[in-house]
Formats: structure tokens, C-alpha cells, sequence
């Protein structure tokens, strides 16, 4: 893996980062094994499962699921984002059949976003070369996906983008060379702004296509007033149970991670 001070400047260029190699074979094999065991129904016009808030989803599945929340490969990653103090806000599954058509593109943040006339909540300045983010994902593969497959797309650099997404690129985002589909094979983690412009390509795969989805936010920000449950008879780290506190104010009222 890239030093931080790389991954930092690809990141912020980007607004994406794919990181390689974070899961081994057997540990992608364990999850799959865990999601074969839920019986769910053959992907067609829903592609999530295991969605929370509500309840802990498929956190709820086994401890394996719990151990992604705070993985040592992406924490120093969601610190050059978020800082010390973040939550964790929603996850869902993703699954995907040969043939299943793609997803539109979008940003939850920024010019092309619902919430872009929407007043900021106040922040601290902050120091040169400090980022200003709210939510991040990490999407981790247990399946091979990128070009020719399908999966997780976007526009690289969009979220730093002034204008709306045109309606020619969102209509035909296939047609489109500045839409790139990541090369992200199984065992990776995509971790993206929610300010990216970014979508689900069509899943052209003989295999299903198998993505974990964790969304991450600055600790004093939510999506929704549902919060994310703590998973039954799992036991968490005290690290990890710090991710599902309440918002509130960084480092007075919501602990550092690290």
C-alpha cells in the first residue's frame, strides 16, 4: 500500500482511492460463506441486502462483519478525511446478476447533490493541506469487479466540481469517457467521497457481483435520525463501539478513534 501522504494526494484529487490486497482469499471466502448462509432471494430489481439503520444488518451476521468497521488498512485512510472522531452512519450490501442494468449517477454532496442550496453547518477553520468532508464510504469487493464486469463507477474529480452533473452524460453515463469503472478485484476496498459523482455500472459478470458498503460520517453530522444498532451477541472493541454513538461535537462530546 502507497504511503499516507500519497494516498492523501490521490485522494484528494481523485476523490477516490481503490487499496489492493486488504482481504486474503479466505477471508473473502468466510464473508461470501456467511451471506450464502442468509438464503437471500436472487438479486433482480432490489440490489440490497442487509441494510441498516434499522436494526445492525448484516453486522447482525457474524464477527467477521464487525472486523471491516475499524480494519487497521483503511483507518488511517478515513483519518486524513474525517479527522479523530467520526461515526459510522449507514451500511447495506450490494448484489448484482449477469445482465442487471446500471444505476444512475449522483452526488450527496455538491453542485449536482439534492441538499447543493441547502446552508452548511458551521465549521472550525481549519490548517493548510486539512480537507473539509463530511461522509465517506468503503465499499469492500468480495467479488472481482471493474471494466468489462461492472460495479462501483464515477467521475473522477467531480467532487470538486462547481457545476451540475449535464443530463447528457447522466442519461448515457456508458457512452461517457470521463465515467470510469475502477479495476477493484475481490478482497479490495473502494473508499470514495459521497461528494464524487458516482453510480453502478451494469453487471456484465458470469459471477455475482458482492459488495459490503460502510458509510462513514464527521462525528457532529448524520444522514438520518435512525441510527445504525449494535449487532446481538457480537462483542465489539471499544474502538468499535465508539462508531455507533450518537452525533456530537468532535473530541468535547465524541471521543477520538484513535
Amino acid at each position: 500500500m502507497s504511503d499516507l501522504q500519497t494516498l492523501q494526494y490521490l485522494f484528494d484529487v481523485q476523490g477516490y482511492l481503490v487499496i489492493k490486497d486488504v482481504l486474503d482469499s479466505n477471508e473473502v471466502a468466510e464473508l461470501n460463506e456467511r451471506i450464502d448462509n442468509q438464503n437471500l432471494p436472487i438479486p433482480g430489481k432490489g440490489q440490497r441486502f442487509g441494510s441498516a439503520p434499522d436494526g445492525a444488518g448484516f453486522l447482525q451476521w457474524g464477527k467477521s462483519f464487525c472486523n471491516l468497521l475499524d480494519h487497521p488498512k483503511i483507518m488511517e485512510i478515513l483519518r486524513i478525511r474525517l479527522g479523530d472522531c467520526f461515526r459510522l452512519d449507514r451500511i447495506y450490501g450490494m448484489y448484482m446478476r449477469e445482465g442487471m442494468p446500471r444505476g444512475g449517477l449522483h452526488a450527496d454532496y455538491g453542485a449536482t447533490s439534492p441538499t447543493s442550496n441547502a446552508k452548511p453547518g458551521e465549521y472550525f477553520p481549519f490548517r493548510d493541506n486539512e480537507i473539509h468532508n463530511g461522509f465517506v464510504v468503503v465499499t469492500w469487493n468480495l467479488a472481482d469487479t471493474g471494466p468489462g464486469l461492472g460495479g462501483f463507477c464515477c467521475i473522477p474529480g467531480s467532487h470538486k466540481s462547481n457545476y451540475r452533473l449535464p443530463h447528457e452524460i447522466a442519461a448515457a453515463p456508458q457512452d461517457a469517457p470521463c465515467v470510469v469503472i475502477p479495476n477493484a478485484p475481490a478482497g479490495s476496498a473502494i473508499l470514495f467521497s459521497e461528494a464524487l459523482t458516482h453510480g453502478t455500472a451494469a453487471w456484465n459478470g458470469k459471477h455475482e457481483r458482492r459488495s459490503l458498503l460502510y458509510k462513514y460520517c464527521v462525528s457532529h453530522m448524520a444522514w438520518t435520525s435512525r441510527r445504525v444498532a449494535h449487532p446481538e451477541d457480537i462483542e465489539l472493541t471499544e474502538r468499535q463501539k465508539i462508531l455507533f454513538r450518537e452525533p456530537a461535537d468532535p473530541h468535547r462530546h465524541f471521543p477520538s478513534l484513535f
